[in-house]
C-alpha cells in the first residue's frame, strides 16, 4: 500500500487530507511540525509527502530543502498544499524541488486526482 506523510499543523486540514487519502486506499502518517516531518522522511521514508508551507517551527521551503538534501529524500514526490499563494510562490517551490503545488482551500472532489497525477510518474 502506498504511504503518504502529511506535514500539516492545522488539525482540520490534516483530518480532511487524511480522510481523502485513506478513502482512496492510501496509508497515511502525519507530522505537525516541519522538523518532525523531516525526521520522519529520513528515518522511515514515505512514498510521497503532502507539505504545508506555513508551519510553526521551520517553514515548508526549509523542510523541502532539508529533505531534498538527503540521499533518501531526493526522489520522493513532495506536493506543496498551501494557502501560501503569493505571486511567485508556486514557481519558487517548484524550482526548489516540489513535484506539484495544490492551493488551499482544496476541492475534495478534485484533490485526489491532482495528487495521483503528481505521483504517477514517480511511484511504481
Amino acid at each position: 500500500m502506498t504511504t503518504a506523510l502529511i506535514i500539516e499543523d492545522n488539525e482540520n486540514n490534516l483530518e480532511l487530507i487524511r480522510f481523502i487519502l485513506e478513502a482512496a486506499n492510501f496509508k497515511t502518517r502525519f507530522a505537525m511540525t516541519g522538523l518532525e516531518g523531516v525526521q520522519q522522511v529520513l528515518t522511515i521514508p514515505p512514498d510521497f509527502v503532502i507539505l504545508d508551507i506555513q508551519l510553526p517551527d521551520i517553514n515548508g521551503l526549509e523542510v523541502l530543502k532539508r529533505i531534498r538534501a538527503s540521499k533518501v529524500g531526493k526522489d520522493i514526490p513532495i506536493i506543496a498544499m498551501t494557502s501560501y499563494a503569493m505571486s511567485g510562490d508556486k514557481e519558487k517551490l517548484m524550482a526548489a524541488g516540489c513535484t506539484a503545488y495544490i492551493e488551499k482551500p482544496i476541492d475534495p472532489t478534485l484533490v485526489i486526482g491532482q495528487i495521483q497525477e503528481a505521483i504517477a510518474k514517480t511511484i511504481k
